[in-house]
């Protein structure tokens, strides 16, 4: 079996680094990547990665975009359109943290996380899923009309003290991925998350950068190591191809185990 994204487009939503970096190099080995990143500050970071793609004989661009942003969104879609014709597969990564205790979180923390990691997947898919309408399915390029990826996390299930925010921004989009697979299923739009566990990203450098750090994270993960951006992208790249035409509205966690509870594995 061979995994092909020939002739199609894709937009990777906070892919200068990270998860979305893993996803979108894994992407380009046949579709045309969108590097999204979402500031000036992170531009180099974003060339970074468009240049790894094209040194490879892939092809892509870069595009700076606050997801939060609607205004910004809509303008993307329409860029991306206009260079490209139209576009296929949409992953929605773009994430950020604002962790506190709950007594002392802001409504600026909330609002922040919140506001990009689920209005964000709200306003890419929205936009997305009007431009699969518009072109219909075109069987040259898939047997799908579009698909759409939300990157979740493990924590769409694990509650998780002083990230309130965070944790509740993913169990909302395991929410909004099922409603529009249902919603848009008779289209033949496809939309699944993927919900990463412990991945090794600049986002939770804390949790790895020391071996003690480490070591105590290795206690929640039966698998015994450290999840590797690629590990999310080669999921993506399956996902979003035709051989993944008949799986649309699940979870996939990609997490060495986490969701078993290890920390149960000797009777709690």
């Amino acid at each position: 079996m061979e995994i092909s994204l020939h002739n199609q487009v894709a937009i990777v939503t906070g892919a200068s680094s990270g998860i979305g970096s893993g996803i979108a190099k894994c992407l380009a080995a046949g579709a045309v990547v969108v590097v999204n990143h979402s500031s000036e500050r992170s531009l180099e970071e974003a060339q970074a990665v468009l240049k790894e793609i094209t040194d490879a004989g892939g092809n892509g661009i870069t595009y700076q975009c606050d997801v939060s942003k609607e205004d910004q969104v809509v303008k993307m879609f329409q860029d991306v359109v206009s260079e490209f014709h139209t576009v296929d597969i949409l992953i929605n990564n773009a994430g950020i943290q604002k962790d506190a205790k709950f007594t002392e979180m802001t409504i600026d923390q909330w609002n922040a996380v919140i506001g990009v990691n689920l209005t964000g997947q709200f306003l890419c898919a929205r936009e997305a899923i009007k431009e699969f309408l518009r072109r219909g399915i075109d069987p040259s390029r898939s047997k799908a009309c579009g698909k759409i990826i939300h990157i979740s996390s493990v924590h769409e299930i694990i509650p998780w003290a002083g990230h309130a925010n965070y944790a509740s921004s993913k169990g909302a989009i395991r929410m909004l991925m099922q409603t529009l697979a249902q919603e848009y299923g008779a289209n033949k739009i496809r939309v699944n998350s993927i919900c990463p566990g412990a991945i090794q990203t600049p986002i939770n450098k804390d949790a790895w950068s020391t071996p003690e750090a480490l070591g105590s994270l290795l206690t929640l993960i039966p698998y015994n190591r450290i999840g590797q951006p690629q590990d999310i992208g080669n999921l993506a790249a399956f996902l979003a191809s035709d051989l993944a035409d008949y799986i649309t509205g699940t979870s996939i966690f990609v997490d060495g185990g986490m969701t078993t509870f290890e920390s149960f594995s000797t009777g709690g």
